[in-house]
Order: C-alpha cells, then structure tokens, then sequence
C-alpha cells in the first residue's frame, strides 16, 4: 500500500491545511495506538517550540487516551531526546510534534517505536489503513490517562553529556551555540557548561514563531560572523529539533554533516573503534567518498533519508553514518541521529588531538555539486525514457572518475532533482543544465 501521509520523515505540512489539523492529529493517534500500543501500553510526547505544538499536543493526547493508551507528556524536548526517553521509559511509542528545519507556519508528527527508532514503511503503511476508519473511544474503565514529566530534559541532558569521555572536559573551550530557538535551545547550552565550556548562546530565545528564523544549522551566517568576532574555538547549529548539527570552525567556515563524517571516521579509524562502513546517501559529497577511501574507510550510500542511513549502517555492522544536511548518527553512543551528541563527539576530537576543526577538515575536499530542479505535470519514468537515460550515460563517460551524476524524483513534490558532481565546477555546471534541459523536453 503507497503511503497518502508519511513521508521520509513522519507527517508534515502547513498548519490549518490537510493533513494538519488538530482533527487529523486525533486521528493519526488512534490509528497508531491501535497498531503500536495495547490497552494499557504507554506513548512519550514531545515537541519543538512552534506555537502550533500546544494544539497537536492536546490533540494527539487525546486521541491516544481515548483509545487506551497512557501519555506521558515531556515538553520542549529534540527529536532524539525523545528516542531516547522512549526506551527509559520502557514505553511503546515515541512521538515528536515538529517540522525540524522548516519555518513555524508548518509542523508535523512522527514516531519512534519502543527501541528508540524510526518506524518502517510497513508499520507506517499500516497505521494509514486503520486511520481510514474512524478514531476509536474505548469504554470509560479502559480509557488512558495522561500526565507531565518534568525531569524529561534533565533526564536527556545527563545522557548526551555521558557521551562525552570520562577523561577529558571542555574547560578552556569557547564554544557559541546556535539553538535555532527551538527544541535544544535549554540542553545545549547547559549540556555544554556541565562540561565545562564556555557557552555563548544564539538562537535560545523561543518565542513560538521565531524558530528557524536567521539562524540554526540552515541559516548559520550569524553564527559564522560571531564565531571569529568572539574568539571562540567553535560554533554549534542544531536545527528546529535538534537533530542536525552545522558546525563552524575558528575562522568562521562551516563544516557541514559530510565533513563531520569525515573527521569521526577518521579520528575512530585512528583509534581503533571504527566497526564497519561509513554510510551517507546518495547525495553525499563525492568528494567524502574519496577521502575516505584514501584512509582505507569504505563508504556506502543509502537512500536520501537518515532513517535508510540507519537501515544500512544496521545491516552492514557500520556505527557512523548522515546525510550532508546534518544527520550525523552514531550508533556507538544513541539509536538516532542526534545534533547535540554528534557535535559532542567531534569536541572530543578536537581535546584529544590538541588540533582545531579547521585542520581536521583538511583532509577532505568539497567537490563542487550542481543540484537543478525540474517541474513535471506527471510522475516520469526516468530510467525507462531512451533520451534522459543516453544523456546520463554521455555525462557520465565525460566525467569519468571524476564525477558523478543522479537523477531523482522528490518523494515530495511533482520534481525531478538532477545533480551533477565533479572536480572540475565548470564542466559540472554544463552537464547539469544540460541533463535538465533533457529531463525537461520529455516531461513536455
């Protein structure tokens, strides 16, 4: 069955528009009880700081308590602060209310099983089949109850600050973090002073719509000015529910979620603990897999998504894995991608080596990447169009081993996404109008 709702990353949408509406939440509640969670069973919800939360929250609430489920509610809390606490709680079900990087007008749901990971196609195909029916309210002795955790973000502030090594601290680190007013606008900052760094805080002042908005892993230019402005050694981005992470070194440059892979890899191939293959995705930097593959690290792409990158690294025996947006998951420390711990666990490279993240960096080079939309009236078959599939393979042939091309539909939108990648930022340039203006003419 094709999924109607969820995409690569739970429910997600405009407030007030299909599918998200308080009504839909209630609905989407009930189905996934009735899937995931028994009479009796438990569900942990969590958000991000949209004004909109406070609505989904009190619908989904009831949605699952009508149908029997207990709630707990935790409040502001990032996406894998949830997972996380889904599994101390024992509990059946995670729940997160935000649209991560998107502007406050949308928001969106989606769901960690009792492991503490993302659900599969099947299981969310399942939950639309019973959300076709009517929300359920079981008889009043059978009905859940619902109440507050308050030590919710305690709880995940002394995890992620676990993930830190007993044998160093941060003392003598200045480090700015930028919490996107969103939902680790509390536990960065306070995570990072337990350890002893100095913290200049941005983007910590939510206010219901500022979220997102100048700042955060998408927009870090205020973090990349202030970075070298106040002498700090780092800067950290989170996006909207903390499971991104943008880094920027001393001198103001970004280090983005493929450079981040490559300084863990590294720094873990170096000491032994590596296990596995890196996996990114099918849109990650071609310049990663090279430098990579000249420290002897196999590297793998999974499917545009961190929830296929967790799927491969699980079925490779891999630890390190993310996308070039800021996914960066290590299995070796959490379930799920998490912006905080990541960031943590590049801080631990920088004590242990003496070195600056600029310098570790080094070894890898950003290729330059030529990404084109084009807008089609009908879904197109791209492999199976004579005319797209002889332009990829010529584009392909001038390349050679110094490039790459991909040609994707969004899983989103009436879009087919041709990138071009190469040494070379000219040639990559040419050949990715080029392969648009194909797809282009077929789609008509």
């Amino acid at each position: 069955m094709a999924r109607q709702y969820f995409g690569t990353d739970g429910v997600r949408g405009t407030v007030g528009k299909d599918p998200m509406s308080a009504d839909f939440a209630l609905r989407l509640a009930s189905a996934a009880a009735q899937v995931l969670v028994p009479t009796g069973g438990t569900v942990l919800i969590g958000k991000d700081t949209r004004l909109s939360g406070y609505m989904f929250e009190s619908a989904l609430e009831a949605g699952f308590v009508a149908a029997g489920a207990d709630v707990l509610l935790l409040g502001p809390l990032p996406t894998p602060g949830i997972a996380f606490l889904t599994q101390q709680f024992a509990a059946n079900l995670g729940v997160v209310i935000s649209a991560s990087h998107n502007p406050f007008q949308d928001n969106g749901i989606k769901f960690f099983d009792g492991n503490g990971a993302k659900l599969s196609d099947e299981v969310e195909a399942e939950i639309e089949r019973v959300l076709q029916q009517p929300a359920i309210t079981l008889e009043s002795q059978k009905l859940g109850k619902a109440r507050r955790i308050d030590s919710a973000r305690v709880r995940y502030q002394e995890f992620c600050a676990s993930t830190f090594p007993d044998d160093l601290s941060l003392d003598g680190v200045k480090v700015v973090f930028d919490g996107a007013n969103g939902a680790g606008y509390k536990v960065g900052p306070r995570t990072l002073s337990q350890l002893g760094a100095e913290v200049i805080p941005l983007g910590c002042s939510p206010n219901g719509r500022n979220i997102n908005a100048g700042c955060g892993s998408t927009q870090p230019e205020l973090l990349q000015a202030t970075v070298p402005a106040v002498k700090a050694d780092v800067g950290i981005a989170l996006d909207g529910d903390g499971d991104r992470v943008v880094m920027v070194d001393e001198m103001g440059h970004t280090v983005d979620g493929d450079q981040l892979l490559y300084v863990l890899a590294t720094a873990r191939k170096a000491d032994g603990t590596l296990r596995g293959p890196v996996v990114g995705t099918v849109m990650s930097n071609l310049g990663l897999e090279h430098a990579l593959r000249r420290q002897g690290i196999e590297f793998k792409r999974a499917d545009v998504g961190d929830r296929y990158v967790l799927e491969t690294l699980r079925a490779t025996g891999g630890t390190i894995g993310g996308e070039t947006s800021g996914h960066v998951i290590c299995l070796d420390q959490t379930t799920t991608g998490d912006g905080l711990v990541a960031a943590l666990q590049v801080l631990a490279v920088m004590k242990r080596s003496g070195k600056p993240l600029s310098q570790l960096v080094q070894g890898m080079s950003r290729y330059p990447q030529n990404l084109l939309n084009v807008r089609t009236r009908t879904r197109l078959d791209i492999k199976g169009i004579p005319a797209i599939r002889d332009a990829v393979q010529l584009a392909e042939s001038e390349l050679a081993e110094s490039g790459r091309v991909l040609l994707r539909a969004s899983g989103t939108e009436p879009v087919i996404r041709v990138m071009v990648e190469g040494e070379n930022e000219q040639q990559v340039r040419i050949l990715a109008r080029r392969l648009a203006a194909v797809v282009e003419k077929a789609a008509g």
